[in-house]
């Protein structure tokens, strides 16, 4: 697995997260006949709080984003892209057991919603997430808080509270 860390987002970060969107959701969204080229990265810059948000690095450079966004009861899952080059590594489950991480210490779930069909979902299920209910378009899934996580290999930069 390559090197990679997380870095809190800025207000700069919105263009090449919304790139990596429509890059990365177009097979499923174009599978779902929903895919328009504009409005895929709109609803990205719509929804982008850079102070919920990480960006995924590779060897210092750009690969992807995730965002944790809080709830009363829950935290969200959202905006988890990463480069398709870099699909398969491994990135994908460090990053997100490194925030389910700390989810878990802080007692709470974590909720998302995935499109059908998408590979993602194999992801979430790996690491315990299961569904509470579908759409035509959306699969919403939730993962309660694991007591005794064993650490994760990598810590977010940056000391944002999630």
């Amino acid at each position: 697995m390559k090197d990679w860390e997380l870095r809190p987002a800025t207000p700069a970060d919105v263009e090449p997260v919304a790139e990596l969107r429509a890059v990365v959701m177009r097979p499923d969204l174009e599978r779902l006949g929903r895919y328009d080229e504009r409005r895929v990265r709109q609803r990205l810059r719509d929804a982008f709080e850079p102070a919920h948000t990480w960006v995924i690095e590779v060897d210092g450079a750009f690969a992807g984003c995730v965002a944790l966004r809080p709830a009363a009861d829950a935290h969200w899952l959202e905006h988890f892209y990463l480069a398709p080059r870099l699909h398969g590594s491994g990135i994908g489950t460090g990053v997100l057991r490194t925030l389910l991480a700390r989810c878990d210490r802080d007692g709470l779930p974590v909720r998302l919603n995935v499109l059908r069909g998408s590979p993602a979902r194999r992801l979430y299920e790996r690491l315990g997430f299961t569904v509470e209910s579908e759409d035509p378009v959306d699969v919403f899934m939730m993962r309660g808080p694991l007591p005794d996580d064993p650490p994760a290999p990598a810590t977010l930069n940056g000391d944002r509270k999630m």
